[in-house]
C-alpha cells in the first residue's frame, strides 16, 4: 500500500510539474501578444497582471517536482564531506526544518486565499479580478510541496542505507 502512495504522489509531483509548465507557456503567449499589441496598436487590458498570475502559478507548482528532481539548491556540499549514519541524521534534521517551514509557508497561503476569498477582495490592476482566484496555485503549490517535502522525509527516515 505505501508503494502505492509513493507512487501516486510521484505522478502528482510530475503533474504538478507539467501544470507550471503550462503556466510558463501561457506567460510567453501574453508576452507575444502585449508586444503583438503595441505593434498593431490596440490595448488588451490586464494583460501584464495575467503573465505576472502566470509566473507565479508557474513558480509555486514547480517547487514539488522541482524538490524530487533535486533542482534545488541544497546544502549537498556540506553533506557529501559526511558519511553513514551521521550523514542520514543531518539529512532527516534537514528535511524536518524544510518540513516546518513549507508547511509554514502551506498554512498561510492557505489562510491568505480563506481571506481574499471571504473579503471579496479585487486586484489593484486594469482587470480588477477577485484576488483568490490566481492565489489558489500558490495555496494549492506550497500544499503539494509540503506534502513533497514530508514525503521525502519520511522516505528518507525509512531509507535502509545510512548514505
Amino acid at each position: 500500500m505505501l508503494c502505492k502512495i509513493d507512487n501516486y504522489l510521484k505522478i502528482l509531483y510530475r503533474f504538478s510539474g507539467y501544470v507550471a509548465a503550462f503556466f510558463l507557456i501561457l506567460v510567453a503567449t501574453f508576452i507575444l501578444i502585449g508586444i503583438a499589441s503595441r505593434i498593431f496598436d490596440f490595448y488588451i487590458r490586464g494583460l501584464a497582471e495575467y503573465s505576472g498570475y502566470c509566473m507565479a502559478a508557474a513558480s509555486f507548482f514547480a517547487l514539488s517536482y522541482t524538490f524530487v528532481e533535486g533542482g534545488h539548491i541544497r546544502i549537498t556540499l556540506f553533506l557529501e564531506k559526511i558519511a553513514g549514519s551521521k550523514k542520514k541524521f543531518l539529512e532527516i534534521w534537514c528535511l524536518s526544518i524544510a518540513g516546518i517551514f513549507s508547511g509554514y509557508l502551506a498554512y498561510y497561503f492557505s489562510k491568505m486565499l480563506i481571506i481574499s476569498y471571504n473579503f471579496q477582495e479585487r486586484s489593484e490592476g486594469a482587470d480588477e479580478i477577485l484576488i483568490w482566484i490566481p492565489q489558489i496555485s500558490a495555496s494549492l503549490g506550497s500544499a503539494i510541496f509540503f506534502t513533497c517535502v514530508v514525503h521525502q522525509l519520511i522516505l528518507k527516515i525509512f531509507s535502509k542505507k545510512n548514505a
